[in-house]
This record gives C-alpha cells, structure tokens and sequence, in this order.
C-alpha cells in the first residue's frame, strides 16, 4: 500500500488509501471530533454519519480523570482498556479523522504516538474531504469486538510543567 510504510507511518494519509484499504483486516478508522464546552456532543454527529467501520474516540473520557485540566493523557493501562474495548489491537494500522478537517485528530494521533502506537496517522482533510470527493458514510454506532490492547514502549513526547 502507498501512503503507509511500515517502518514509517507518514503523519497524513490521503483519503483515497483510505478508500482502498478500509475494508482490511488490521485497517482501523477512529473519529476523534470533539466540540468545545456547551456544544452538542460530536458523538451525536457520529452517530448520523460516520466512515464506514469508524469507532468514536471520545477525547473528554479517555483521558486522566484526576488532573485538574481537561484533556490530560490518561494513564497507560485506561488507555488501552478503552482501545481495546474500541476493538483496535496494538498491530492494526489506525486512521484518525475528525468533522472539521483537521482539528481533535491530531492530538488523538499524539496520544497514540506517545503510548507507543507506531502505525497511526490521520486522514488528511478529514470527514470534509471525505464528504466532497463523494465518500461513503453509514449512520449509528459501531459495534466492535473488544480486544486486548498492549501498550507500547512508552515516548517520552510529553512534559510536565516542571521540565518547563
């Protein structure tokens, strides 16, 4: 495949890879949109129109409940309880969108990077590309089979306001 090497998976992949390869075994989609405080939760959006396979990578829950700021990295074993539970194993090949091209995607990206996951990009131009060019899209929620995540080796891609 194109667009998706194994020794170094390219930051973006263009929809038409995704295209092709979404229907593959190990090929993952996850919808990462996320709407700010007072907004209507992106998970009803995803549930009206999602990629075909995607599951719903919900930022606000999987993350350190503890910590006084929102968003925070959650810890590893939370992290991949929720991967796992979203049926996406440490070997798949993880495509990242959200609905606004480019916004939330990228730090579900990073929070995969930094737990280890090597084989991670997202979907450049995101559900709106997808939309233009014609893209499918199904309704409802996914119900994927869980499975055991394994974290990888930790990066250390993270600081803390101490090594600031």
């Amino acid at each position: 495949m194109t667009g998706f090497d194994e020794e170094f998976p390219y930051p973006l992949v263009p929809t038409d890879w995704l295209a092709q390869a979404i229907d593959e075994e190990g090929v993952r989609v996850i919808d990462a949109s996320w709407r700010m405080p007072g907004a209507p939760p992106a998970l009803l959006d995803h549930e009206k129109r999602r990629l075909p396979g995607a599951v719903f990578f919900d930022i606000d829950a999987i993350a350190d409940q503890q910590a006084s700021l929102p968003h925070m990295l959650p810890k590893p074993e939370e992290f991949a309880s929720a991967i796992g539970a979203m049926g996406v194993g440490r070997d798949d090949r993880i495509v990242i969108y959200d609905d606004s091209g480019i916004f939330s995607a990228a730090r579900v990206w990073w929070t995969f990077r930094v737990m280890g996951h090597d084989k991670v990009s997202v979907l450049d131009g995101g559900l709106p590309k997808w939309l233009k060019e014609g893209r499918p899209t199904i309704p409802g929620r996914a119900s994927p089979r869980p499975v055991r995540y394994e974290i990888g080796a930790a990066r250390p891609l993270a600081r803390d306001a101490a090594d600031v």
